[in-house]
């Protein structure tokens, strides 16, 4: 199993530069182009951050460029997640389940959550079970997984399906000691270990922190693919954090006695590693102090349905 993973493209609802001076839309063009050589590939997991700002326009741009790679790459499907710059809402509308195929069909066979509580969906590709769920608690940057997914997500892992699962949401459930990646990154990583805790997933795959990260959650394999848009900067002094131009993706293979395997592809850009935005220790403690503070209302807890029934900068 061959999958590009790619994350955190953040479009505008306009083909323009954001405030930052990087047109998001063209860093995604190029990464893409970049990766048109890859062959054999099975699938192209896309973990959140579609959308800047949650506009339906962005989403339909997402679709036609990586949907447009999928069929010139041999027709492959693509599965989306939502990320905390994302709205359920439009994501639904332009992209259904998140789970389409390269003509832009929606392939979700199992299992799917109303759009309106969480875009959380299964299907299947080469003898794998893929399982995307939705991390995103509306106005925050860090992830939270809700109890009804994780109890949908545990009854549907309950059978093993051929080669095993791959799971795929935004926020990584590990981080280093970043103080950006600690506070932001998913909040109840337990919760997600006693669900798949002897299951058949293989490996999970996330974004958010715009650089790449492997680790384990318990015995299961997390790979954290960098960003798109831009890139996160670990050379600058603790505390502090700087995001740098430079678009990247990464490959990860599946089976046989040495998988799970990852390589991170980067973009060839004239401007690669051109400061994008720098914030010193104390502009980083007050985002992360405001984020602790304003703790959101518990969201609504629903019940699975299935098919046919019923500020801060980058991240």
């Amino acid at each position: 199993m061959k999958i590009l993973h790619l994350s955190d493209t953040h479009l505008e609802r306009t083909d323009a530069p954001n405030r930052h001076g990087v047109d998001a839309t063209d860093s995604l063009r190029l990464m893409l182009a970049e990766l048109r050589h890859q062959r054999g590939v099975d699938a192209i997991v896309v973990t959140g951050d579609l959308a800047n700002d949650g506009a339906v326009e962005a989403y339909t741009a997402v679709r036609e460029l990586v949907g447009g790679f999928a069929r010139r790459i041999g027709g492959v499907p693509v599965f989306y997640t939502t990320g905390n710059h994302d709205e359920r809402e439009a994501f639904g509308k332009v992209l259904g389940s998140g789970h389409l195929a390269a003509d832009g069909t929606d392939r979700v066979v199992s299992a799917v959550f109303p759009v309106e509580f969480a875009c959380a969906a299964v299907s299947d590709v080469g003898g794998y079970r893929f399982i995307t769920l939705d991390s995103l608690v509306p106005g925050k940057v860090y992830g939270r997984l809700s109890g009804a997914q994780l109890d949908w997500l545990k009854e549907e892992l309950s059978t093993p399906f051929g080669n095993g699962t791959v799971l795929a949401f935004h926020h990584p459930p590990i981080a280093l000691d970043v103080p950006t990646q600690q506070a932001f990154g998913l909040r109840n990583p337990g919760e997600l270990a006693d669900a798949i805790r002897g299951s058949d997933v293989r490996v999970v795959l996330t974004g958010h922190f715009h650089l790449q990260l492997f680790g384990f959650l318990e015995a299961t394999p997390v790979w954290v693919t960098p960003g798109v848009v831009n890139r996160i900067d670990l050379t600058t002094a603790y505390g502090t954090e700087r995001a740098v131009r430079g678009a990247s993706a990464s490959r990860v293979e599946l089976g046989g006695e040495t998988g799970p395997m990852f390589h991170t592809f980067h973009a060839r850009d004239p401007r690669a590693h051109e400061t994008v935005y720098q914030l010193d220790a104390e502009r980083t403690r007050l985002i992360i102090e405001r984020e602790q503070e304003q703790q959101p209302e518990p969201e609504p807890e629903p019940e699975p349905e299935r098919e046919g029934e019923g500020e801060r900068e980058g991240d």
